[in-house]
């Protein structure tokens, strides 16, 4: 059974698929806005270490945060296949700095399965479930669940 924020369709979840260092993960493709290229991103004082800044989307100011920071893990240089995921998180857009986008992808909800109290490192209240896919795990992540309340509050006022 899929947890809550996992959309089934007659069985099959569609998802984007991106990559963060070695693990992959997931999120459901209705939360995904669009997935854009990097570009310059306006630094913002005293904004936590994981938010890289703002930037300019079609006249909208929306928040950045990096991925790897918000896990802990080390930064890395952007490159030609890093991108920016733009989701909104309870009615708040922002942009979220993955390494890179793989694929869209309809998988059974039954290869979903709760997850383990610790993956990685990641604390496991971001993460909504873990799908085994032929030869990897995929790591499901609750976005909604990924910023806490004053966090979202610092987002709000950046």
């Amino acid at each position: 059974m899929a947890e809550e924020g996992v959309r089934k369709d007659e069985g099959l979840l569609q998802l984007v698929t991106f990559s963060i260092g070695e693990e992959d993960f997931g999120v459901e493709i209705l939360q995904v806005q669009e997935i854009i290229r990097m570009r310059e991103i306006t630094r913002v004082p005293n904004a936590p270490d994981f938010v890289e800044g703002v930037i300019n989307l079609r006249g909208k100011v929306i928040p950045v945060i990096d991925l790897r920071l918000r896990f802990g893990l080390q930064a890395k240089e952007h490159d030609k296949k890093t991108r920016i995921i733009v989701i909104e998180v309870k009615q708040m857009i922002v942009g979220f700095v993955v390494d890179s986008v793989s694929e869209v992808l309809r998988i059974p909800a039954g290869t979903i399965e709760l997850p383990p109290p610790v993956i990685s490192g990641l604390d496991s209240e971001y993460i909504s479930g873990v799908g085994k896919l032929d030869d990897r795990l995929l790591i499901m992540l609750d976005l909604n669940r990924l910023l806490s309340r004053e966090e979202k509050s610092v987002l709000g006022e950046v």
